[in-house]
């Protein structure tokens, strides 16, 4: 047994169990990182997050070289202890636990590079929340037919990668997305072979105020089963509506979520087309677990 020092945070109300690994000697099994995220006999959350130093890992290591103040790594497990690539909720959360560790300084309009599986993602401190660039994304997993429990037909949907892979399928209406029973993962054909998170998503009425596009989601994320909220399912989401919409569409969007609203951005970089996620974070408990 070992004694486990943790936080728990969220972001909009996806929950993750957040420690402190500086050195890298303390990687739990994904059945330890299970066991935490279990809602009935650990902790309970969407996924486990350990701060390791970059340099003590691999994945690290090699993003040090890019950018030498990359100094923290995020490294980030589901609530079934597989690995995934990024968080949009998560990262933001991250930085948040950093500072209410005192293992960084960070004012309002500053940023920080964070090293993940999916890159260096640059946070920015807001004076309220964080926001993230994501860098560039990609339509990528084709048009998938997508069949949920509470759908009489299946859909098409549409592959977007923001780090991780994402399927976005569009329904009619609120009544529509409320019928959708999420507690069992929807059946993707063709079956990606990492899997994907599949988000489905309502456009609002109307769709654009004051140049701001918005709409309504919810998620199953791979996994962690549905969520109150997904941060890069809400990128792949506003993306995808932008994409349906054409090039009239806004670059500016608000996703509303089970557990509250988040902000998308597209902009133009050197590299391509970034976007940028924001919204709040918040750490809510400490304590210890032996697990």
């Amino acid at each position: 047994m070992t004694t486990l020092q943790f936080a728990k945070g969220h972001g909009t109300g996806n929950d993750f169990v957040l420690f402190s690994d500086a050195d890298g000697t303390g990687a739990l099994t994904p059945k330890q990182c299970a066991t935490l995220a279990d809602r009935r006999i650990g902790v309970g959350g969407d996924g486990v997050i350990r701060a390791v130093l970059s340099r003590h890992i691999p994945e690290g290591r090699a993003l040090l070289e890019r950018d030498a103040e990359a100094e923290w790594f995020m490294d980030y497990s589901n609530a079934d202890g597989s690995v995934a690539e990024m968080c949009g909720n998560g990262i933001r959360v991250f930085v948040r636990y950093l500072l209410s560790q005192e293992l960084i300084s960070l004012t309002p309009g500053q940023s920080i590079p964070i090293a993940t599986r999916s890159g260096i993602i640059a946070v920015h401190r807001l004076a309220r929340g964080f926001a993230a660039d994501l860098g560039r994304w990609r339509l990528d997993g084709g048009e998938p037919l997508v069949r949920a429990r509470g759908l009489p037909v299946a859909r098409p949907g549409l592959g977007v990668n923001v780090g991780n892979p994402h399927v976005v399928v569009a329904l009619a209406s609120d009544q529509e997305l409320a019928s959708v029973e999420l507690s069992v993962a929807p059946v993707l054909d063709p079956q990606p072979a990492a899997g994907a998170n599949i988000e489905f998503v309502v456009p609002a009425d109307p769709l654009v105020v004051d140049g701001i596009g918005r709409i309504r989601m919810r998620v199953h994320e791979r996994g962690s089963g549905e969520t109150p909220s997904c941060g890069t399912g809400a990128v792949a989401a506003a993306l995808a509506v932008r994409y349906w919409a054409g090039q009239s569409a806004p670059h500016e969007w608000r996703v509303s979520v089970p557990g509250g609203t988040l902000g998308v951005r597209m902009f133009a970089a050197e590299d391509g087309e970034h976007v940028a996620l924001s919204g709040p974070a918040e750490i809510v408990f400490e304590g210890t677990i032996e697990i």
